[in-house]
Order: structure tokens, then sequence, then C-alpha cells
């Protein structure tokens, strides 16, 4: 029988090796040395910047991180995001209910997430190919759709409940981060409490093997496909609300961002393993870095270089970490 020293290393191990507890760290590393170099770090108004620059962020990164653990990867939801902005402007534009235009985004990622998973699952096309092919095709037709020219919305009745979703407070929290807190616990209840999200994982683990074992494989991969292209929406619903325009150059390395933020929150690029919490404390661990970049006025050409190194630091503590 274990000892109490004993069950108690085993907890901390179990603790270390999930995938948020390396970037849990360094966020409250970074976060506690940031408040002491700079109080303004701290203040409310900054928080509500970081929570308000990670939101779109981490809707995105919500669904590409089931993508990842199925052993996929989407290049396309930069693009979509653009694509669902003007498509959801130019309805407002034309002065049709908000509903109607909130549901015509939703159901332009519902259907790009849709060709993207029809492509890899009957197409047989890497996800890679596939993605890379939606990325010029949703950003064509969002250059097509807007003439190459911003959409407007007009910052006036009765557009104010629309723009209340990018720019608004509920509860005293910004209702972008709170949209993307819905997503994400949501999107984390799916993959931990549900038969989906326990094929997901062994689909991502080994396919093949799943395939033997009964589990729907096309089925699994058509659906995080379509869910990616929701989130993708979500996040282009919010940005276009916030900007009060629709930008069809808008979303641009999004894309980079999402499997950043997956990636450095502990998602393997070869599947079957990752988390949405960690994918939330990777995206934050992002924000952290550019706010107190710019706190600290360093230039943001090294901004990308410190977070570039951060990607390639968190694949290297992966590799270690599973060894």
């Amino acid at each position: 029988m274990a000892t109490a020293k004993e069950v108690g290393l085993m907890r901390w191990r179990q603790i270390w090796q999930a995938e948020w507890a390396a970037p849990l760290v360094a966020l409250i590393v970074l976060s506690a040395a940031l408040s002491l170099y700079d109080p303004n770090f701290r203040k409310l108004e900054n928080l509500s910047n970081i929570g308000f620059q990670t939101a779109v962020i981490v809707t995105l990164a919500a669904g590409q991180t089931l993508v990842i653990i199925a052993g996929g990867i989407d290049l396309s939801v930069g693009s979509v995001l653009a694509l669902v902005g003007v498509v959801t402007a130019l309805v407002l534009a034309n002065e049709k209910p908000i509903p109607l235009a909130i549901l015509a985004g939703l159901s332009v990622g519902i259907g790009c997430g849709l060709v993207n998973g029809f492509l890899v699952t009957k197409g047989r096309i890497p996800p890679f190919i596939a993605t890379l092919g939606m990325m010029g095709v949703a950003r064509g037709l969002a250059l097509v759709l807007s003439k190459g020219q911003n959409i407007f919305i007009p910052q006036e009745p009765p557009f104010e409940p629309f723009l209340e979703l990018g720019t608004g407070r509920w509860l005293g929290i910004p209702a972008p981060f709170l949209i993307a807190a819905v997503v994400a616990a949501l999107t984390e209840i799916f993959l931990s409490f549900t038969r989906f999200g326990r094929y997901l994982y062994a689909v991502g683990g080994n396919r093949e093997a799943a395939r033997l074992s009964g589990i729907p494989v096309n089925h699994i991969l058509l659906t995080v496909f379509v869910l990616c292209g929701l989130t993708a929406a979500m996040g282009g619903i919010v940005e276009t609300a916030r900007l009060s325009v629709g930008q069809p150059t808008g979303g641009q390395l999004y894309e980079l961002h999402a499997i950043a933020a997956a990636v450095i929150g502990g998602a393997s690029l070869a599947g079957g393993r990752g988390s949405v919490l960690g994918t939330v404390l990777g995206a934050l661990l992002m924000a952290v870095i550019r706010n107190g970049s710019d706190l600290l006025n360093i230039p943001y050409e090294w901004q990308q270089v410190i977070l570039g190194a951060l990607v390639v630091l968190a694949v290297l503590f992966d590799q270690w970490r599973r060894q």
C-alpha cells in the first residue's frame, strides 16, 4: 500500500504532466514579474484590454484545439473569420434584422468547416492542403463580396445590440471575453465528459486503431472541422462587432496565433493530446507577453521573435516531458 508521501508525489507528478501545468506556471510568474516592475500592468483597464485582445483568439483556438487533437490542422480560420465578418456586415448594411445577420455569419463558418471536413474525409486530402485551399477561397470570396472595401456598420440605432457583442460589458466583464469563456468551457466539457471526446483522443492517438475498434473516424473528423468553422464564425462576428466594420483583409495570421495558443497550451501537433484549458492559458500567456512588451517599450519586431521562440520552446518541452 502506498504511503501518504508516495500518494502526494504521485498527485504532484500527475499535475506536472498535465498539458496546462507549464503555461499556468509561466503565466503566473510573468504576470507577477510585470506587476512588480510596472504597477500599470495590474490596473483594471489594462487587464480589460488583455481580455479584449485575447477573446477572439481564444474563440478561434477552442475549435483549432479539437482539430489538432484529432491529428489535423486548420489553416483557414483567419480567412473564414474575414469572410464571416464581411457577410455579417453586408446583411446589416442592407438593414436586415440582427439575428438574420448573425445566422448568416454562423452559416458561412459552418459551411466552410463542412467543406474542409468533406475534403479531408471523402476526398482524402491532407488537412494541411485542404484548409490551405480554403484559406485562399474564403479570403478571395471576402474580397469579391466586399469589392475590396471595408463594410462599415453605423454606430446608431438599431445596430447597438450587435455592437455590444464586441464592445459591451456583461456583469462588468468585457462581452467578447465572456463569450470566449463560454465557448472554451463548453468545448472543454465536450472533450472531457462525452463519448465523442474520448473518441476524438483515440482518433488523434492512432487513427487506424480507432477505425478497427469501431470508432466512426470520418464522422469524428467531419464534426471537428465543422465545429472549428463554427468557432471561427463566432470569432468573426465578435471581431466585426468590436471594430464595427467587416474587413475583407481582417484575421490575417489569426490561424497561426490560434495554433500557437494550442501548442503553447500543451497540444501535440501529432494528435491525441491537448486540452482547451491549456489552450486558453496559452492564449493568455501570449497576450500578457504582448502587453508586457508594450509596457516595456519592446519593438513589435522583437515581440514576434519572442513569441516565435516561445512556440519552439513549448514543442521542445512537450518532447522532453514525453520522454
